[in-house]
């Protein structure tokens, strides 16, 4: 019996004694001794390729390899012998029997050539039957395991047994996993195929029939050709087969019920399931893993889900994944129709959906989601207003359908948005009014009802949306108003019972009069007003009486001597007025005519023809530069309404320009009575403060979650970025480019500066502070409010906010609101956190000691407030030892004697001295009581201000005086008392999380990063808008991780969940690190794929910026404009950027065009473009007679 050619293979590499082995053959083999032993010859290798994976002779691998293979396949090879050997018997016997030719005739030499020509067939065939056995013998992949199988034109290669005449060889296509494979032939590189299942446990799983597959791996000389034709496995041919919907593919499915308790003595009678349906079980987890296509996915999905929805049909979770799986199938049709069969199909789904489950709002969203992929924008407002009808009561509805409303194009009207803003907010009050009187009895009293709560909240946003619509789109004195309007309707309401009707006459009657509203000076609030008008007219009616009591008698009715004196000048008007009735009816058509004949004289002096098209002669851009910069700067003054009776009279025409505009600031009761709304409860009226401060740019300390509603509407809904965010990214930015090195100075806020003026932000801290000081005796001791005074007071009289000043500018406000109420301690607290914000730090401490020290003599309410103050009084004395101010040892003491004092319970003292160590004992023990007894409260829900501060405060005691440790612990003990779904809700709670990052952070270097990570990993995950996380991230991560790491965590935060703070930070690491204009121009592009971010405004006038100023690319910035403005057609700032940054490359014409737009669309526009005309004929003549004086002279 012959052996194989494997076997033979085999064998020559057994019996081959070992050989000097190179990785490198560059050098002569001969140079490098044989060393039988690895690590005694490791000394005699150079230095530089000390390493064991270089002296590893990897032939053993493949020697060790080619047996074990030969090992596995020896009982296939002895059968493959045995039917060769009988091949070959068979072809002897045929050979032996051999026959004489013969002579044959001319006739018959034609037959005997075509029997030759048949045995040369045949012969043909015997040789390629032959060479495909001995190909079929031959293992697939023999080539990696054989050092002596290459190409035929190669005599000698790395790790051969051959002599070579040759030294070295050039590698003229390096692959970086030479050393992996033991030579520089570029195609022992593995590749990889899609295998079946079912073959993996055959022994002929190298021997497949199937001649689909590539078998150019089995003849090693045509593999060059195989992968030009097929390629490697992330080629095109394999990216087809991989996309193809048949291609089965294995799979690891878990149950979706959970797998039951099954006794220890059970024995299951089956395991797994049956192998010929490409299905194997796992008895202990439950796991299946499946071979399954496309198809049969959709096949496997559509049955469970049809089950489910049957047997849950309430269920809106189950409709919800059912109708989202219905995407996954369009997105694998490349055909557009089928496609759109398969939307039918999910909207049919959520049809049924909705037909079970009315009141589910995630059920409707998503069927008018589907809806509006399939009709046009007039199906959808019908489909949108008949859902409506039937849910008025819902806010998140009635949100989604202003924002299509909204950013609607080709419907964009701001008269007809306003109308839906005021159908919204009728129809929210109206469901408020019901739920109120079914709750109440119709009693004004403030509700604890849940329900009745979340729907004043809905109100106050939706409220919020319409305040920042006008803003935005130039009605400024209208929002402003609303604001007043609205604070003065819901917090200063007159104590008495009143309907919605009479409430509404008496506060039309407080708004036309001459009172100051909310925010000016001298504002009283509507009840106080009305209070002072009563007595005032008690007091006139007095003094009329006793008038006319010294008279005596009887002298009949009598009007009082004011009304007399209007009657009668108002009868001499009329008079007057119906005397020269006649002379105006002649006059008139004259002055008519005069003036037509006027206003053309004056535009044929400008060298207007009024004939011709609107503003069709204006062929300069910089007429339309000047226009736009005026209209800015209006915007920026013109933000206050103005009062009817404030030296304007309606029944006298304007003398000039500026009546004019003081007439259209003045904002009527009628613009604004179908927008006013009652709330009764204390969040929501707190959170209408709040949002009202935050609107005009003042501080506050965070006072909702960033996981709610509002705090997601108010980012969407922004046009330049807040102060507040813009102090975090200055500071990461400031972190990120201290080393100096590889990085850039461009940041975000060059790229997006501010263009407000300085004056308008002084008025308008101004504004803020009267309006938050009138609010604060609504709100009595509520310290949030309390510093938002403070800090508004403060930019109020400085121009920049800064550190340095030696008097602290809200010093004396301060000391004001001290004086009218003194056993506000909470005031102090935040009065000397201002002091030693500004480096008074001893001024500082002596408030804070007086404070604590007469903490014990207020009424019970008010100690409560005793460990938020002891809190702030640490913290304050942590943040001067850490950043290097004065005393930084004793900063530590006091720190100690402070929490001390709060954790043993007694008296509060000034410090003298270090604590005692029993001090420090008791206090150890007191703050684990105190905590203990939180346990119950907080399992409740029930969490504060104050329990917050006592955490904090035991976890900072335990930080200083032992170490970081034992005061994690404190906090994540804390955490474990309160549910996780209630963590992501609570602002609270929120505000611990950021206090447990930063301790982590202070400790970085003695932690591990893995646990660091860890933390602001998963707080994000709970909060992931919260700016101080992603702060600390990227700090983090830029310390430990590398800059394309960290660029890819962002990415795919961005692409999991997009949110406009991702978008900051990530533009904000890109261009401190020096990144690529494409990179940052695919995270524009990336965000705006999403359908919300889409319609922010901020992001595209971040990308309108960046184009023009930052890569300078005046082409793609027109792009980003026109995509900007079809987005978001309302806000008046985004065109105006269009006319400041794109004037060189947009004509005049199209920058007339886009003003006649803006007309079109109702945007406010306070300039008029023949205004500027005007004024520049205006200088050139001034400019002439300057010349022609300088001639003279």
């Amino acid at each position: 019996m012959e052996k194989t050619n494997t076997e033979t293979a085999m064998e020559e590499i057994k019996s081959s004694p070992p050989k000097n082995s190179s990785l490198f053959p560059v050098f002569p083999q001969t140079q490098i001794p044989s060393a039988p032993n690895p690590s005694t010859s490791y000394d005699a290798v150079p230095e530089w390729l000390r390493n064991s994976s270089f002296t590893t002779d990897i032939s053993v691998i493949n020697n060790a390899v080619s047996n074990n293979y030969g090992n596995i396949h020896f009982q296939e090879n002895l059968e493959e012998d045995e039917q060769g050997e009988d091949v070959e018997k068979e072809d002897r016997k045929s050979e032996g029997t051999r026959y004489e030719l013969l002579h044959s005739s001319a006739s018959e030499r034609g037959h005997s050539s075509s029997d030759d020509d048949e045995g040369k067939k045949k012969k043909r065939k015997k040789k390629r039957r032959k060479r495909k056995k001995s190909s079929d013998e031959r293992p697939r992949y023999d080539y990696a395991l054989s050092p002596t199988s290459r190409k035929p034109d190669v005599r000698t290669w790395a790790n051969s047994a051959a002599a070579s005449d040759k030294e070295y060889y050039f590698d003229s296509r390096g692959d970086r996993d030479n050393l992996a494979f033991g030579s520089i032939y570029r195609m022992d590189v593995a590749r990889y195929k899609l295998h079946n299942l079912r073959k993996t446990s055959e022994l002929n799983y190298y021997r497949r029939d199937d001649k689909k597959t590539f078998e150019g791996d089995i003849d090693i000389d045509a593999l060059d050709n195989t992968l030009r034709s097929g390629g490697r496995y992330w080629s095109a041919t394999y990216a087809a087969i991989e996309h193809h919907k048949n291609l089965k593919r294995l799979k690891i499915l878990t149950p979706l019920k959970p797998m039951m308790n099954i006794p220890a003595d059970f024995v299951l009678l089956s395991d797994e399931v049956k192998s010929d349906e490409g299905i194997r079980g796992d008895a202990i987890s439950g796991n299946v893993v499946v071979e399954e296509s496309l198809e049969d996915e959709v096949f496997r999905k559509t049955k469970e889900f049809n089950k489910m929805t049957r047997e849950r049909p309430h269920d809106a979770q189950i409709w919800l994944a059912f109708a989202q799986f219905q995407d996954k199938v369009a997105s694998m049709q490349p055909q557009k129709g089928a496609r759109l069969q398969t939307l039918e199909k999910k909207i049919s789904i959520l049809e049924k959906a909705t037909e079970l489950n009315p009141d589910s709002e995630d059920l409707l969203l998503s069927l008018m989601n589907a809806y509006r992929s399939r009709d046009s924008i007039d199906d959808l407002i019908s489909r949108w207003e008949s859902i409506l009808i039937q849910n008025s009561g819902s806010c998140t509805l009635w949100k989604e359908f202003l924002r299509v409303v909204q950013g609607d194009f080709s419907r964009f009207k701001v008269s007809e948005t306003r109308k839906m803003y005021a159908n919204a907010i009728q129809a929210l009050s109206g469901a408020w009014t019901k739920q109120h009187r079914q709750v109440s009895g119709g009693a004004n009293s403030p509700s604890t009802d849940p329900a009745i709560v979340r729907l004043e909240l809905g109100l106050v946003d939706t409220f919020l949306g319409l305040c920042r619509f006008e803003w935005q789109a130039g009605y400024r004195e209208l929002a402003t108003a609303l604001f007043q309007a609205q604070i003065e309707y819901s917090l200063f309401c007159p104590s008495l019972l009143l309907s919605e009707q009479s409430k509404q006459r008496l506060f039309e009657h407080f708004w036309n009069s001459n009172g100051a509203r909310v925010g000016e000076d001298g504002a009283l609030g509507w009840s106080k007003w009305l209070e002072k008008e009563e007595e005032l007219r008690q007091r006139a009616m007095k003094e009329e009486s006793s008038h006319d009591s010294g008279k005596g008698g009887w002298t009949g009715w009598s009007e009082p001597l004011s009304k007399i004196k209007e009657s009668n000048e108002a009868i001499e008007k009329i008079t007057e007025t119906d005397g020269a009735l006649d002379e105006l009816e002649d006059e008139s058509e004259m002055e008519d005519d005069g003036q037509k004949d006027d206003t053309e004289a004056l535009l044929k002096m400008l060298g207007i023809d009024a004939t011709a098209e609107a503003n069709c002669e204006i062929k300069d851009a910089r007429t339309w530069i000047r226009w736009s910069e005026e209209e800015v700067a209006r915007d920026s003054n013109q933000w206050m309404p103005v009062h009817a009776k404030t030296g304007i009279s309606h029944s006298e025409v304007p003398a000039d320009s500026q009546d004019d505009e003081q007439l259209l600031r003045v904002i009527a009761y009628e613009d604004l009575s179908d927008y006013l709304f009652s709330i009764c409860s204390e969040e929501a009226r707190l959170s209408l403060v709040s949002q009202f401060i935050d609107f005009y740019g003042g501080r506050m300390a965070q006072w909702t979650c960033t996981n709610s509603s509002s705090w997601a509407d108010k980012s969407l809904s922004l046009e330049a970025i807040p102060d507040s965010l813009f102090d975090e990214l200055r500071r990461m930015h400031s972190f990120l480019t201290k080393e100096g090195r590889n990085q850039s100075d461009t940041s975000l806020e060059q790229v997006f500066r501010s263009s407000d003026d300085v004056s308008m932000r002084t008025s308008m801290m101004s504004f803020v502070r009267n309006a938050t000081l009138l609010c604060c005796t609504i709100f009595p001791q509520n310290h949030i409010l309390e510093e938002a005074v403070l800090i508004a007071e403060e930019l109020s009289n400085t121009v920049m906010n800064t550190s340095s000043c030696s008097v602290t500018p809200c010093r004396a406000l301060a000391k004001s609101l001290l004086k009218s109420n003194r056993q506000d301690v909470l005031l102090c607290g935040v009065y000397a956190r201002r002091e030693a914000f500004f480096g008074n730090i001893d001024h500082a401490r002596k408030i804070f000691d007086m404070a604590l020290s007469s903490i014990d003599g207020l009424p019970q309410d008010v100690q409560t407030n005793a460990s938020l103050l002891y809190l702030w009084y640490t913290e304050v004395e942590v943040a001067n030892s850490i950043h290097g101010g004065s005393g930084l040892a004793e900063s530590s003491l006091r720190a100690v004697h402070i929490l001390s004092c709060l954790g043993s319970g007694i008296k509060y003292s000034p410090y003298k001295c270090k604590p005692s160590s029993l001090q420090q004992l008791k206090a150890r023990q007191g703050f684990k009581e105190q905590v203990n007894s939180l346990r119950s409260s907080w399992t409740r829900g029930l969490i504060d201000d104050h329990s917050v501060a006592l955490i904090c405060s035991a976890a900072l005691f335990e930080e200083i005086t032992i170490g970081w440790t034992e005061g994690v612990q404190i906090l994540e003990q804390a955490f474990t008392m309160v549910l996780p779904e209630r963590r992501r809700h609570s602002h609270h709670l929120e505000c611990l999380f950021n206090f447990y990052t930063r301790m982590l952070c202070r400790h970085h270097q003695e932690m591990k990063l893995s646990k660091l990570w860890e933390c602001i990993v998963k707080g994000l995950d709970i909060y992931p808008c919260n700016s101080s996380l992603y702060n600390a991230f990227v700090e983090i991560g830029h310390l430990y991780v590398s800059p394309n790491k960290l660029r890819w965590i962002l990415d795919e935060i961005l692409q999991k969940k997009p949110s406009l703070l991702v978008l900051l930070f990530a533009l904000s690491f890109d261009m401190s690190k020096d990144g690529t204009e494409h990179r940052i121009h695919r995270l524009f592009e990336r965000a705006l794929e999403n359908e919300k971010l889409r319609n922010s405004v901020l992001v595209w006038r971040l990308y309108i910026a960046y184009e023009s100023d930052i890569a300078c690319n005046l082409s793609a910035a027109r792009r980003a404009f026109f995509r900007a403005i079809h987005a978001c057609p309302w806000s008046k700032r985004l065109w105006l950027d269009g006319f400041i940054k794109l004037n060189s490359v947009l004509t005049a014409k199209e920058l007339s065009d886009l003003q006649e737009v803006m007309r079109d669309k109702e945007l406010n526009l306070r300039t008029d473009i023949y205004e500027i005309l005007l004024q520049d004929d205006v200088d050139s003549e001034v400019m002439k007679i300057k010349i022609s004086s300088v001639a003279d002279g």
